[in-house]
């Protein structure tokens, strides 16, 4: 069987004007990822969101790589939902940043009194009862991202593939694999490191987890690399 190795992006630039932006954490983040895949992997394709943090994941895993990597084949459906819509359907005020910051700063502990929302905002994104209100449903967003990884998994050619995503598909890949409820799949997208690797064993559309989140690339190196968003 092949491996497949299904990499979250490094840390992005939360609270920034623009997140879909690596921080120079999760740019260290994927070379040192980058450094520890040389020699343990010979990918015979490598696939990718259209994201910026993406795009920049995998070129910070080339740049430690090292050797030369198959040239990175773009898949949208592979991309993180629209995180700032599901908020916003839940917190209309919160389009207005200004005023989002402002109610977060009234906390004690601004960032996680945002998780809290965020996972509130989520819950009834998922719950599909009020489907009309967001661009994309959690049914439709699970359905693209399976369909995504099945695209990536027939162009391999039976060899092993890099696929450098998000925490959401992630979650939504380890549902389909290990039969898990939506609030289970959604509890696993709190704890994906950046640039962790899950790895999976396929054959044609049989698939099957090897290992789950593994960050000791970033814990050898330094533990001050190891970060979850």
């Amino acid at each position: 069987m092949a491996t497949l190795y299904l990499i979250r992006h490094g840390q992005a630039s939360f609270g920034k004007a623009d997140y879909d932006q690596l921080s120079d954490r999760g740019w260290e983040q994927g070379r040192v990822l980058g450094r520890w895949l040389a020699g343990k992997v010979k990918p015979s394709a490598v696939f990718a969101g259209d994201l910026k943090r993406h795009q920049q994941t995998f070129d910070a895993i080339a740049e430690g790589f090292g050797a030369e990597l198959p040239e990175l084949s773009q898949l949208p459906g592979l991309n993180e939902f629209d995180h700032t819509r599901v908020i916003e359907a839940l917190k209309p005020a919160w389009a207005d940043r200004e005023a989002m910051a402002q109610e977060l700063a009234g906390h004690d502990h601004p960032a996680k009194a945002f998780q809290l929302m965020f996972a509130e905002a989520v819950r009834r994104w998922v719950s599909d009862e009020n489907a009309a209100d967001y661009p994309e449903s959690w049914s439709a967003f699970r359905e693209r991202v399976l369909t995504a990884l099945r695209q990536a998994t027939a162009a391999a050619n039976g060899g092993d593939i890099l696929v450098v995503s998000s925490g959401g598909p992630i979650a939504v890949v380890m549902q389909a694999v290990l039969g898990l409820t939506d609030d289970r799949a959604l509890a696993l997208n709190e704890v994906i490191a950046n640039t962790s690797v899950t790895r999976l064993l396929f054959s044609g559309e049989r698939m099957s987890l090897s290992v789950f989140n593994s960050y000791e690339h970033l814990e050898n190196e330094s533990p001050a690399l190891v970060t979850f968003r």
